[in-house]
């Protein structure tokens, strides 16, 4: 079945439907060409998923009757935000739909020394994040997540940390870290919080660089607050690789994987 996300105030519990409203009606009925009569799985992004069968559509809106619910089991049991310096071109759409397939909760674009992008005004900046927020809707629907994750509006990197306050593990690899060990960190972590495979409720914090990576004045500045400065081998990865590689191996060692 298509998978479509509403808020939960669309959701009427008490007489058994839902009604879809803004962009998913043109799909639905344009795309899909859909019928009443036709199934369609949709997500209240707070943990429940229900089968529903279409009863009307109309120009605005589509109106659905409940046939099932049941609570969402996609959701992975950790709580990762990537914290991403902002890459040129289309990088940074590959960035968000894989790494929320992948079972990131949060994303926020950062501004480095490094980086390459800039943004006119703040109307610059709240367009392109709008764009990166679509990606990120889409990418949820298309692995059945139970939520959408959010992607922030572009911060300057001195503003990184007070975001991470809650964070229990922070991590920035960083290409001229030779001693730092992921797989120690996330062994560390384990046994600490004494946690067993996809059973922790963690908050994680990965922060890499644009491309030519962190400078070593922003590394040190992480490490000030917090963050462990990691190797990923011996082999330098792109950014749009590295995001990806670590919340893999974090999925792998502490979530779902």
């Amino acid at each position: 079945m298509s998978r479509f996300f509403v808020t939960s105030d669309a959701v009427d519990r008490i007489n058994g439907r839902i009604t879809i409203t803004g962009e998913d009606v043109k799909h639905i009925r344009n795309v899909l060409r859909s019928m009443p009569g036709d199934m369609l799985e949709i997500s209240d992004g707070a943990g429940t998923d229900f089968n529903t069968a279409i009863e009307l559509i109309e120009k605005d809106s589509v109106v659905v009757s409940i046939t099932a619910s049941t609570p969402n089991k996609t959701e992975p049991p950790i709580d990762i935000t990537l914290f991403q310096g902002i890459p040129k071109a289309d990088k940074m759409d590959f960035i968000i739909q894989k790494c929320i397939e992948l079972g990131v909760k949060r994303i926020v674009p950062v501004m480095t020394a490094r980086t390459v992008v800039r943004f006119d005004n703040a109307r610059d900046a709240a367009a392109k994040t709008a764009r990166w927020q679509r990606i990120a809707s889409e990418a949820a629907k298309q692995c059945d997540r139970g939520i959408i994750p959010v992607v922030g509006e572009p911060v300057r990197f001195a503003n990184v940390f007070k975001l991470t306050e809650d964070s229990g593990l922070k991590l920035i690899p960083y290409e001229e870290e030779t001693e730092g060990n992921l797989r120690f960190q996330l062994e560390k972590i384990k046994k600490e919080n004494n946690i067993k495979c996809g059973q922790p409720k963690i908050q994680i914090a990965v922060f890499i660089g644009p491309e030519g990576g962190f400078t070593q004045e922003e590394v040190s500045k992480a490490v000030e607050n917090g963050f462990k400065s990691v190797t990923l081998g011996p082999r330098i990865l792109r950014t749009e690789t590295a995001g990806i590689a670590v919340v893999s191996i974090i999925g792998y060692e502490l979530g779902d994987v």
